[in-house]
């Protein structure tokens, strides 16, 4: 099954209202779970001769609101990765540590080593999100000149995503792959995904009394999201706006993305063995027999 990766490209400027929050191809769950394993093998198979190759790492930045699909999604599209190639990063409140550094700094030292992914599951981002909406978390930061909520102005935010796409750019042209994918769900679904939440015993523990609390600023997440996104899509290192609805489609999106995309990276193949082991590989296979 194919899709244009570019139909999913944040064109900006973006209004999220007039952005697509399902998709499901004309397929059923299990049709596109099918297509979603067919992807994800290849996918596990760069991954090994991107290990082998080790001379770039892939980034994978996952945001959206509560309920978008974000561990499930991670979940599901990484299981036939080796693990040695692969780490998870969920970025919660900073610790004191982190917050005696830039706001950059926890997320930096979580890059991906050369030849291998790392997912962050929230990201930099949220210093653009959630900050935004709650613009006390900054004075957590003991920024210089920043004593107040007051004196965060719209030139700061402005200037943290300067830093933001200085940190990429940076980042990119240094052998990280950069992938940004906003998982992007309607309000209605997310009401129905608490409910579930509330309803099954043994999702329970993943609801709080601040989801209903968070979820009564929509709006407000939603402009900021296009804010952040209007200002930190860049040619280089673009979001992809993934509609997430449907998660089993959403799933397929992403992985095919990411496939697609990578597979454009010619260079990356596994390395070839030196000549002398190569002409005596026959030499070798025979001494292991002999044994």
């Amino acid at each position: 099954m194919k899709i244009k990766t570019e139909d999913y490209l944040a064109k900006t400027p973006v209004d999220l209202s007039e952005v697509p929050t399902c998709e499901d191809f004309g397929k059923s769950g299990k049709k596109l779970e099918k297509e979603l394993e067919k992807v994800r093998v290849d996918l596990g198979d760069f991954q090994n001769t991107l290990y082998a190759h080790g001379k770039y790492g892939v980034l994978i930045c996952i945001q959206g609101m509560d309920t978008a699909g974000k561990d499930s999604l991670i979940r599901e599209v990484f299981k036939d990765f080796n693990a040695r190639g692969i780490v998870v990063h969920s970025f919660k409140k900073p610790s004191e540590l982190e917050l005696r550094h830039d706001f950059l700094w926890r997320h930096y030292i979580a890059l991906p080593e050369k030849g291998k992914f790392s997912v962050f599951n929230r990201t930099h981002y949220e210093n653009v999100l959630i900050s935004r909406v709650h613009p006390e978390l900054v004075l957590t930061e003991k920024i210089p000149g920043i004593h107040s909520v007051e004196d965060i102005t719209p030139e700061f935010w402005q200037e943290r995503f300067h830093q933001i796409n200085h940190f990429e750019e940076h980042i990119e042209k240094t052998g990280t792959i950069v992938f940004k994918f906003f998982l992007h769900i309607s309000k209605d679904e997310q009401k129905s995904r608490l409910l579930r939440r509330l309803r099954k015993k043994n999702k329970n523990w993943k609801f709080s009394p601040d989801d209903l609390k968070e979820r009564k600023l929509w709006e407000d997440y939603q402009s900021y999201y296009e804010d952040a996104i209007n200002n930190t899509s860049t040619k280089e290192v673009p979001w992809y706006i993934i509609p997430s609805d449907n998660k089993d489609a959403a799933r397929f999106i992403v992985t095919k993305i990411m496939y697609e995309e990578l597979k454009k990276f010619k260079d990356i193949k596994e390395p070839t063995l030196d000549t002398s082991i190569q002409k005596n590989i026959d030499s070798f296979i025979e001494q292991l027999k002999q044994e």
